[in-house]
Formats: C-alpha cells, sequence, structure tokens
C-alpha cells in the first residue's frame, strides 16, 4: 500500500473511532440501567478486553519484558485513565465529562516544562490559557467556584491528568506494539477497576439481573469494539500519522459526544458552557501547531 493510501486509511480510522467513541457512553448507560450498576459494568467490559486481548499480550511478551518500566507504568496509567473516564460518563454529564478529557494540553504543556524541561512555545502558552479559560468558564457556568461539581466531573478531570502523564511517559519511553500496548491498556483499566468498584458501588446481584443474556451482549459488544477492536486501530494508526492530525481528527469524538448527549439524554449546553468547551478544542488545536511547524 502505497503512502497516500495508507495516510487515508489511517485518518479514516481515526475518524471512524472517534465517531465511535463518541456514543461510548451509550453502552455504559445501557449496562448501568440493566442492572450491572456503576463501575462493575466497566470492570466487566474490562475483563472481556482482556480475555480478547491476550493472545496479542504473549505474543508480544518479549517487547514487554525489554520494554522499559516507565513504558510499562505509563500504558497502565493510560488504562486507569479510561477507565477514569468511563466512569466519569456514567456518574456526570457526557459533554462536560468529554471536553474535561480533551484538557490533557494543559497539563501536557505544564508536565512537559516542569518535569521534563522541554521548552514552552509561544502556541503552547496560548494553548495552555485558552485552556484554562474553558475550564474556568465551564465549571463556573452557574456563577459557582470554578470547581468539579460531583463524582463525574472530579473523575472526568483526573482522566485528563492521568492520560497527559501517560501519554508523555509512552512518547518517551515506548517501544512494544500496538496489540502488546493495548493489553497493557486493558490490564491497567480493569486493575483502576477493581480498586474503585467496591468503594463506588456494592457488587451487584447477578442471579437478580432482569435480562442477564442483554447484560452480556452488550458487555461483550463493548469490550469487544470499543476497547480490543478500537484501541488497537487507533495505536495503528498513529504509527502513521502525524500526531497533529491523530489529535485533531481525534475530536470527532467531541462533536459526536456533544451532539448524541444533546438528542438523546437532553443534555444540553449553556452559551457559558459552549464557549468553555471551544476554548478547550482551541487549546487542543494550539497543542499541535508547534509539532506540524517542526515537520
Amino acid at each position: 500500500m502505497d503512502r497516500t493510501r495508507t495516510t487515508f486509511l489511517a485518518s479514516l480510522i481515526v475518524v471512524g473511532f472517534g465517531v465511535l467513541w463518541g456514543i461510548y457512553w451509550l453502552p455504559l448507560r445501557q449496562i448501568d440501567a440493566l442492572g450491572l450498576v456503576g463501575p462493575w459494568g466497566t470492570v466487566s467490559i474490562m475483563m472481556v478486553a482482556v480475555l480478547c486481548l491476550t493472545p496479542w499480550g504473549w505474543w508480544g511478551r518479549q517487547a514487554l519484558f525489554v520494554s522499559h518500566p516507565m513504558a510499562i507504568a505509563s500504558l497502565v496509567l493510560g488504562g486507569c485513565s479510561l477507565m477514569f473516564y468511563s466512569l466519569g460518563l456514567l456518574y456526570g454529564r457526557v459533554a462536560i465529562i468529554v471536553i474535561l478529557f480533551y484538557l490533557t494540553p494543559i497539563w501536557s504543556t505544564l508536565i512537559g516544562r516542569y518535569l521534563m524541561g522541554w521548552p514552552i512555545t509561544g502556541a503552547r502558552v496560548a494553548a495552555l490559557l485558552a485552556g484554562i479559560a474553558g475550564l474556568a468558564l465551564m465549571l463556573g457556568a452557574d456563577g459557582e467556584v470554578p470547581l468539579p461539581q460531583g463524582l463525574g466531573e472530579w473523575l472526568g478531570l483526573a482522566s485528563g491528568f492521568a492520560w497527559a502523564v501517560a501519554s508523555i511517559g509512552i512518547k518517551v519511553k515506548a517501544t512494544a506494539g500496538p496489540g502488546e500496548s493495548t493489553f497493557l491498556f486493558a490490564v491497567g483499566a480493569l486493575l483502576g477497576g477493581l480498586i474503585l468498584a467496591p468503594v463506588l458501588a456494592p457488587v451487584p446481584n447477578l442471579a437478580g439481573l432482569a435480562d442477564p443474556w442483554a447484560v452480556a451482549l452488550w458487555v461483550i459488544a463493548t469490550g469487544v469494539l470499543w476497547w480490543a477492536v478500537s484501541i488497537v486501530g487507533l495505536l495503528w494508526a498513529t504509527t502513521k500519522l502525524e500526531p497533529a492530525r491523530v489529535g485533531i481528527l481525534l475530536m470527532s469524538e467531541v462533536l459526536v459526544s456533544v451532539i448524541s448527549a444533546a438528542l438523546i439524554a437532553g443534555e444540553l449546553f449553556t452559551v457559558t458552557e459552549l464557549i468553555g468547551g471551544a476554548l478547550v478544542l482551541v487549546a487542543g488545536v494550539l497543542e499541535f501547531l508547534p509539532l506540524r511547524k517542526r515537520r
């Protein structure tokens, strides 16, 4: 396959899976409504994902064994960040949680500057200021102190921060392939879920589920499609595209999340929240401009 076709295919994969993750909240809430409440539904999804990805983990075990400890820890933390994100979608407003996750440019700029010693360009300063302003507008839209309100928003904020830390570690140290990396993602998410689940909700009574087959179908489909298939695809696509293009194309997730939550769940933005969310997206675009310029 020539480079142009590969680039087109990789771009299509990123946009497609971005759209898919934009409706990720739907199966999560459906599983919750069917009786596998709170984090236990997400833990079940992660169990399916780990089972599906175990062959890739086994085949790539040598690459994992020789990986830097920071790379292993970063991949596991990346999985934990997506577990926080999943739980945030259950306990908070979908669009707010998604945009809180996309505050990654704020955290990555600060971490890169003060922990890694990376220089801050003018575009990164602008991204930082836009992200902070957007965060303040979104969280203070009701005239309150601009802090997360409720468990869902705190989990959304934590997911973006954890992902920023993980992505820097992956960028600097990771050498494993997409399959084994996704396996570690799923393991990290499962471990994070097993730690949080008993704290957030009682163990569900599986015998009391009204429609266990429907629950099983949703859990299996979500574990396979959203985690096993899509993350492997995204990790492959990122090796074929510039980081700037990947980051911008993935913002299709934000658009689909906002529209789907408004149409299906009736979760509407206020004008102030819309302005704040737009600033966060602008921060994301500005974050990638220095990369393209350097190239």
